[in-house]
């Protein structure tokens, strides 16, 4: 399949909505998409590699990098907790000729839809409800119960940005929305 050079992918939704997954399932079917790392000051989960997962840098690097103009996009998500874009990542994306794939918070991805306009889609990951949505950040394991308090009460902030974007995929089947996503991908390339 031909595909047009360059349009960026951008995949957001509330934590544990399922985008991550989403997004790898598109990095594995189709060709030409490169994932774009994001850069945090939160610590490495078990299985997380730094420049594979996420480029994990200290707080006082990353406003270092912010105050010389690195990121693309950041955002303090959380108390001490900065994820951003760097635009070194997007443009060694592009000047491959791949598309950018973003596995990004709403916020984040509404800030980078902005910058690159026409030459970008913004999807947004629902899920099914807020209760869903718990459970699933339930049954990750991976977050104390203050840390899904947290993210719950930022979801349903984010869920008002839900039409902002250019789709909205709820993801109540992961293969139904993986199709639909796929559908999206296949008339953008």
């Amino acid at each position: 399949m031909e595909f047009r050079k360059g349009t960026v992918f951008i995949i957001s939704a509330p934590s544990g909505a399922g985008k991550t997954t989403l997004v790898n399932r598109v990095l594995n079917h189709f060709e030409g998409f490169s994932f774009s790392i994001s850069a945090t000051t939160r610590p490495a989960r078990d299985y997380e590699h730094d420049g594979v997962h996420y480029y994990f840098i200290t707080e006082e690097d990353f406003r270092k990098r912010i105050a010389a103009g690195d990121f693309l996009e950041w955002e303090e998500v959380y108390q001490g907790r900065l994820y951003g874009t760097l635009k070194a990542e997007v443009d060694r994306i592009l000047a491959a000729g791949n598309h950018p794939i973003f596995d990004v918070d709403v916020e984040g991805g509404l800030n980078i839809k902005k910058h690159y306009g026409e030459d970008a889609v913004a999807i947004f990951i629902s899920p099914p409800s807020l209760q869903a949505l718990e459970d699933r950040l339930r049954q990750r394991g991976s977050d104390s119960e203050t840390e899904i308090n947290r993210r719950l009460a930022k979801a349903e902030r984010e869920m008002g940005y839900r039409d902002r974007f250019d789709f909205v995929v709820i993801n109540d089947d992961l293969e139904r929305a993986t199709e639909t996503l796929f559908e999206i991908v296949r008339t953008h390339i």
